[in-house]
């Protein structure tokens, strides 16, 4: 972005109106607060502005369907740490999977593959 000396250059009063507004602190009103009490429009010094969220919202541990592949027999995700089981990829062996939470995708390929999802 161009900075305010160039793209007002050749300009008489660089966007201050008269040149005796430039010159001191009187057209501000005064240095920082000073006078804030005589000015219109300073609704943003006061109260409360932005938004504040409350309460925590937890990041859920994925893992896709493809990774399971490297498992034999029954895999236990919850005490591996993993929330969610998502369905991306493929599975070529039966599996016996727990899980707190599984994508309809991802219980369609185990059960395709011969395997099932215990969900809890």
């Amino acid at each position: 972005m161009r900075k305010k000396t160039k793209k007002l250059r050749g300009s008489k009063t660089f966007g201050y109106g008269s040149k005796k507004k430039h010159r001191g602190r009187g057209h501000k009103g005064g240095h920082g607060f000073a006078g804030g009490c005589k000015h219109k429009h300073l609704e943003w010094r006061f109260g409360r502005h932005g938004f504040t969220r409350h309460g925590v919202i937890k990041e859920k541990k994925t893992i896709n369907v493809e990774e399971l592949n490297k498992f034999e027999g029954e895999v236990n995700l919850k005490e591996l740490g993993y929330d969610k089981l998502l369905g991306s990829g493929y599975i070529n062996k039966p599996l016996k999977v727990i899980v707190k939470e599984a994508t309809p995708k991802a219980i369609e390929k185990i059960e395709a593959a011969g395997g099932e999802v215990i969900m809890g």
